[in-house]
């Protein structure tokens, strides 16, 4: 008995499946869905035993289930599958040619963001223990999340920051999108995080770290319990952000993204 001859058109297969587990792996990675696949698996492996024992009506029970078990798969797993597809939505760099057809910007907001009022408002908010959440726009398209709250299009301030952020207004749940020196929107409804985190992250934690994985956007969380500052960026957040250094650490992020786009365009 030989070996199966392998060609290389076999390697180029063998390793297109193996990125596509690993990035299905990837976007499961930290949820319940792996113990989901691991009994699909099982139950598939049993349907595969049953039909070789040639059990028939075993062998069409599970084949009735299995047959409806794709339709089962897209609604248990939506938000990994759409976590997935967004994080390959964001590799647009690498698909530049993509971007082109599309007429994709890829620059940021035409007015660069004064940062000033921006800090100044997170400072006194975290003096005050007022937890906020804001939003600063970068390239990638956020009008999903602004359509999710209400649109002010408005004048960047401290003052109007720490208006809608303060307790008792209507508009200080949810995060506050920044576009260059607009306030877009607020009272929006941003995703939570797939990741496995800390029992101490609050929902503001978790919503930061959220919009972080499914956009370039720099997010900023302030503590409504200790006060302290947050910077949410490329799936990470950092806590603790010392007050002084909080406009500092938003240009690294900011340089970070330009560099990004630039060694992709090249």
């Amino acid at each position: 008995m030989g070996f199966i001859p392998l060609t290389f058109i076999d390697v180029i297969d063998i390793l297109l499946v193996a990125s596509l587990f690993y990035g299905a792996y990837r976007a499961m990675k930290g949820t319940s869905a792996p113990y989901i696949m691991i009994g699909i698996f099982v139950i598939y492996l049993v349907w595969i035993l049953v039909k070789t024992f040639n059990l028939v009506l075993f062998s069409s029970i599970l084949g009735q289930i299995i047959s409806v078990g794709v339709i089962a798969i897209l609604i248990i797993f939506q938000p990994e599958i759409r976590h997935f597809l967004q994080a390959i939505g964001r590799q647009r760099g690498r698909f530049e040619w993509l971007s082109r057809i599309f007429n994709f910007r890829n620059r940021r907001a035409e007015q660069e963001i004064d940062l000033e009022p921006l800090v100044v408002a997170c400072q006194e908010m975290g003096a005050e223990k007022v937890g906020a959440l804001i939003i600063i726009k970068q390239v990638d398209d956020l009008n999903v999340v602004v359509e999710s709250g209400i649109r002010l299009d408005a004048k960047l301030s401290t003052s109007l920051l720490e208006n809608i952020f303060f307790k008792n207004a209507p508009l200080h749940d949810g995060g506050v999108v920044i576009s260059g020196d607009r306030i877009v929107a607020a009272k929006c409804v941003l995703p939570s995080t797939q990741q496995e985190v800390p029992k101490s992250y609050g929902m503001r934690h978790r919503a930061a770290l959220g919009m972080s994985e499914v956009s370039d956007a720099i997010v900023i969380a302030v503590s409504e319990e200790t006060g302290r500052i947050s910077l949410a960026h490329d799936s990470v957040i950092k806590r603790n952000i010392d007050p002084q250094n909080l406009a500092q650490a938003i240009r690294k992020l900011m340089r970070q993204n330009d560099r990004r786009r630039e060694n992709s365009a090249e």
